[in-house]
């Protein structure tokens, strides 16, 4: 039996990616709320949840409790590697340095750039996923954020290189993908933009509606279109004003739109983060990162989407000012969200692997802790910090 202290993980480097067989007495998370017992695991897949006392399993010499991995669908890049570098050794880095947050599973993220460009980065993922590492989080397609924006809401985006929404441009970039491309942010109010989501929505592809200058009216029209997604929503976008309130507004009121947040308390003030949780609750709220490459690295200077940037403690900022992107880890977003919220845990969690598993499809094998899922685990202590992270019954992580 081997003994992991909470504080002191004993588990020496070359242990590292061990394969487990399960966790022994320890707080699970199901989806029937928190039990204590046994999770045991074969071949990568949860097989059963138990309180056998003879189950030979991971032990923790202190309470702990065990939650469904983390899913980030909009993460740029962290520890000095962008998805826009086109480059395997980067989706690697990111892909490693992410399970430290408890992150098992993510969308490579893009950013506004030439064709070429976005076309080489989207190629890399291609081949990532073909030949991934074992001991990282786990690519499970691409967010395509950009070139289909408003260069009015462009953020951070790189308005030289932004485009009209164009069906045969994404068929393009899909191709290059090998189909990997689940998710596209797109300003809805541009030309083609409703006939682009009408599109998306056939081609099984979640239309979300991001970096955008919307009227309500167009933000409506997006959703009857398909759209059921709104990305960062309250950054880039129009606000909420009480004679058109906007695509913030269009969050708010349609039940068919599902809310990204930047949970980091910078991007989005603690209020509006409790606004949009009543409103939306639980079901409707999925915490993303928006991490460039600065993320688990010193303050300096950076590079986003081929612009400059610079962190300074929390925050990432172009020359101009304007936020770009995060360094926001996923487990400081669920503590956040604890500490900002009277939510339960299990709520945040939903937040952070539930929701953002069925809207992109995998729920079936990710997202929450039953038999016949995949083993993507968080063990965590009682401050929310990730001891352990178990990527399809794998460690990959391991707090020392």
């Amino acid at each position: 039996m081997l003994l992991i202290s909470v504080n002191l993980c004993i588990i020496m480097h070359e242990r590292l990616m061990k394969v487990i067989n399960g966790l022994k007495n320890v707080r699970i998370l199901t989806p029937e709320g928190f039990i204590n017992g046994n999770l045991q695991i074969d071949n990568g897949k949860i097989t059963n949840i138990n309180y056998d006392p003879n189950f030979n399993g991971l032990t923790f010499t202190d309470v702990v409790t065990v939650v469904p991995g983390f899913i980030d669908e909009h993460i740029h890049g962290a520890n000095g590697s962008d998805v826009m570098d086109g480059d395997l050794d980067s989706l690697s880095n990111i892909a490693c340095t992410i399970v430290k947050e408890g992150v098992t599973s993510f969308l490579a993220t893009t950013m506004t750039q030439k064709e070429d460009v976005i076309i080489k980065a989207l190629n890399n993922v291609k081949e990532y996923v073909d030949n991934p590492v074992e001991n990282g989080a786990e690519v499970i397609g691409i967010h395509l954020e950009g070139p289909f924006l408003n260069p009015s809401a462009c953020g951070a985006q790189d308005p030289a290189y932004i485009v009209n929404p164009d069906v045969d441009k994404l068929k393009r970039y899909q191709d290059a993908s090998g189909n990997l491309i689940k998710l596209v942010t797109v300003a809805p109010e541009m030309p083609g933009g409703i006939e682009f989501i009408k599109y998306c929505t056939s081609a099984g592809i979640v239309a979300s509606i991001g970096h955008t200058k919307a009227t309500y009216e167009d933000a409506h029209q997006a959703v009857l279109a398909g759209a059921t997604n709104v990305t960062h929503c309250f950054n880039a976008m129009s606000g909420l004003h009480h004679r058109d309130v906007g695509v913030v507004g269009a969050a708010l009121l349609h039940d068919e739109l599902t809310t990204e947040l930047i949970a980091d308390g910078i991007h989005v003030s603690k209020e509006a983060i409790k606004i949009l949780y009543k409103l939306k609750g639980k079901d409707k709220l999925t915490l993303v990162t928006d991490a460039m490459e600065a993320k688990w690295l010193p303050d300096g200077e950076y590079e986003l989407g081929g612009q400059k940037v610079y962190v300074k403690g929390k925050e990432a900022r172009l020359t101009n000012g304007t936020l770009a992107g995060s360094v926001l880890k996923m487990n400081e977003a669920v503590g956040n969200m604890h500490d900002f919220l009277d939510a339960t845990l299990e709520d945040i969690i939903y937040m952070a692997s539930v929701n953002p598993a069925k809207k992109l499809g995998v729920y079936d094998r990710k997202g929450s802790i039953e038999p016949g899922k995949d083993a993507d685990l968080v063990v965590l202590n009682d401050n929310l910090e990730v001891i352990m992270t178990i990527v399809k019954g794998r460690i990959c992580y391991c707090k020392e």
